[in-house]
This record gives C-alpha cells, sequence and structure tokens, in this order.
C-alpha cells in the first residue's frame, strides 16, 4: 500500500508534461483568435474603402458642371470596382432630388442605377422611404444622392456571416445648382 501511495504522490507532483498539455488546450483558441482578428480587421479595412471609393465617386459627380450621361455612371461604377480593388460585385445609384415646399416632400429629378435588380432607379414614391436620411433642404434645393453596394465574405468562418456593405451620401452640387443628365430636361 505504501509502494501505491508513493507512486501516486510521484505521479501527482510528476510535471513534465504540462506544457505539452497546456498547448493542446490553448493553441486551438489562440489560432481562432488570430483567425478573428484577422476577419475583423479585413471587414473593417474593406468597409473603409467601400466608404472612401463612395465619397470619391460623390465629390467626383458634385462637380461635374457639365451635363453627365449614362455612360459617365456606368463609368463610376467601374472606377469604384478598381478602388476598392475587390472581385465582388459593386451596385450603385446616382439620384439627383430636390425639396418640393409645395408638395412637402423630396421629389427625384433623375435616377441611374448600374444594377436595375439589387438596387433599382429611385422614382418619387420610393424616396419618400428614404426621407429621413436626407438633411433638410431649402426650397428648389438639389442634391445629388449617391448609394453603393458591395458585398463582403469572409475569408474564414470565425461567426461572421457574409454581409454587404452600404453607404448612402448626400452631396449638395459644388458648382452649379444641379447636376444635370443627357435626356433628362434641366432648365
Amino acid at each position: 500500500m505504501t509502494f501505491l501511495r508513493r507512486l501516486l504522490r510521484r505521479f501527482g507532483q510528476d510535471e513534465s508534461a504540462t506544457i505539452m498539455a497546456e498547448a493542446v488546450l490553448v493553441l486551438p483558441f489562440m489560432l481562432w483568435s488570430y483567425l478573428g482578428l484577422f476577419v475583423y480587421w479585413d471587414s473593417f479595412r474593406v468597409m473603409n474603402k467601400v466608404q472612401k471609393a463612395s465619397y470619391t465617386i460623390s465629390d467626383m459627380i458634385s462637380r461635374e458642371m457639365v451635363t453627365i450621361n449614362d455612360a459617365y455612371i456606368t463609368g463610376m461604377d467601374t472606377l469604384m470596382e478598381s478602388l476598392i480593388d475587390r472581385d465582388q460585385n459593386v451596385s450603385l445609384r446616382v439620384s439627383s432630388v430636390t425639396w418640393s415646399q409645395l408638395r412637402n416632400r423630396f421629389e427625384i429629378h433623375w435616377s441611374r442605377s448600374t444594377d436595375a435588380i439589387g438596387l433599382p432607379p429611385l422614382t418619387t414614391t420610393t424616396l419618400q422611404l428614404l426621407k429621413d436620411s436626407i438633411p433638410d433642404m431649402s426650397d428648389g434645393d438639389y442634391v445629388v444622392i449617391i448609394e453603393t453596394r458591395v458585398g463582403y465574405e469572409p475569408a474564414f468562418d470565425v461567426g461572421m456571416d457574409a454581409q454587404t456593405l452600404a453607404q448612402f451620401i448626400v452631396t449638395r452640387p459644388r458648382f452649379v445648382p444641379k447636376v444635370c443628365l443627357s435626356g433628362v430636361t434641366c432648365s
């Protein structure tokens, strides 16, 4: 019995394999934490790129002093894709909006989209759903609304689902009262 007690005591005091046991227990958590930090950092990086690219597109359109056309808006979509450097599909909607004091509502002057299914052009009726996102305006003032949507898929499954990164940017034209589109009356 004494021999068995000594053997159990020696076994309980033996610490020669604790590093390996701790490594087996801690390594999966450390690996998951590293991958999780990578995925969350990457998602914020992509979100930042999408936001900067959207503001770039908005700023470019707000500085236009000549009439733009559908090819220009398609070019902005291509520029957006190259700015964010992603293989994901980019949806872009550009709308010229005015405030009518007489009708007490926002009205669409024109709206164009590069993805008519995912992000259809706005109408005056559908614009009313977004009225809380548009700042107060004076009667007859115009703004350009840029909406972008970019899909994001995490590189690893660490609890973050695929998502759509969306931007909604309202910009007043810089040098002219309103941005005009070819084919739409612009007085």
